[in-house]
């Protein structure tokens, strides 16, 4: 089915569904341009801490934009809320697959006809979670990293996506700080998250195998890769529960996968040291 691709979307919301570390980062990139960027969440804590790191940053993230100004975050616990009006919904919930199927049918159902649903699932492709959703044509991955700091993004059609709409989205998402790149073909992990994944597991079995410590592998990458943060540091930064449901669901693809680094990450996990959000994952310096 041809899909109307929304019109005036710079005078339109963009709705961000759940307001966690990525979440209030995606909120913060499309509240660049001087316009509402709608945030929802059924926790007003967590809403409210998500529209309070946007607007302390949003300012100074916006000045290193062309043409950009600081917009504004509204949050509310009511889904037709947000959405009402917004040419463009980016769904960031957690990473289990029955939560986005039951999230994407209401998006479906609640959304205006020409808006885009996207998810920022790290390891789901799309296609897997549209059972309840009627018109398909109008969804699709849109998976972002670390911004304001890695603003690339990974777009990736869900076997129906029409094609209008990645081609609006590779237009309209620069405008926003960030810039898309488009997986040609269904990969979980897109493009860069699977080449970050065997680096990431490589480095988890080093340590889980006794070779070294996080902090010596995270101090040999910064000096071999010049980069300000090595592997295990990022990882703390993500969330180390996070981490753990995408290596488990790689898993479930790929049972050749090594167990060693699932182990190791579950053992920090168990213990509810999940990283900066805890406080302690393999650093314990972020009090």
């Amino acid at each position: 089915m041809a899909f109307t691709v929304p019109a005036d979307v710079e005078n339109r919301p963009v709705a961000v569904i759940g307001s966690g570390t990525l979440g209030r980062r995606i909120a913060l990139m499309f509240a660049t341009r001087g316009g509402e960027v709608r945030i929802y969440d059924k926790s007003k804590e967590a809403g409210e801490a998500a529209r309070a790191y946007v607007a302390e940053n949003v300012a100074e993230v916006a000045s290193g934009i062309e043409g950009g100004s600081p917009g504004r975050a509204r949050v509310t616990d009511d889904m037709a809320e947000a959405l009402a009006g917004a040419w463009l919904v980016v769904e960031a919930v957690p990473e289990r697959l029955d939560l986005k199927k039951s999230i994407y049918g209401e998006l479906d159902r609640l959304a205006d006809p020409d808006t885009i649903l996207a998810s920022n699932s790290s390891s789901y492709p799309t296609s897997q979670f549209i059972d309840e959703v009627k018109h398909p044509e109008r969804v699709l991955n849109m998976h972002f990293y670390m911004p304001p700091k890695q603003n690339a993004i990974d777009i990736m059609s869900d076997g129906h996506t029409d094609r209008a709409i990645i081609d609006l989205l590779e237009r309209e998402l620069p405008r926003y700080g960030v810039y898309p790149f488009e997986a040609r073909k269904e990969s979980t992990g897109f493009i860069f998250n699977r080449i970050w994944a065997a680096i990431k597991r490589e480095s988890l079995a080093v340590v889980a195998e006794g070779v070294s410590t996080p902090q010596d592998v995270d101090r040999m990458w910064q000096i071999n890769m010049g980069t300000p943060a090595g592997p295990f540091r990022m990882m703390d930064h993500v969330g180390l529960d996070v981490v753990l449901d995408i290596e488990n669901h790689y898993a479930v693809e790929r049972p050749d996968l090594p167990a060693g680094p699932r182990e190791l990450l579950k053992k920090y996990v168990d213990a509810g040291n999940l990283g900066v959000k805890t406080g302690q994952g393999f650093y314990d310096d972020y009090a």
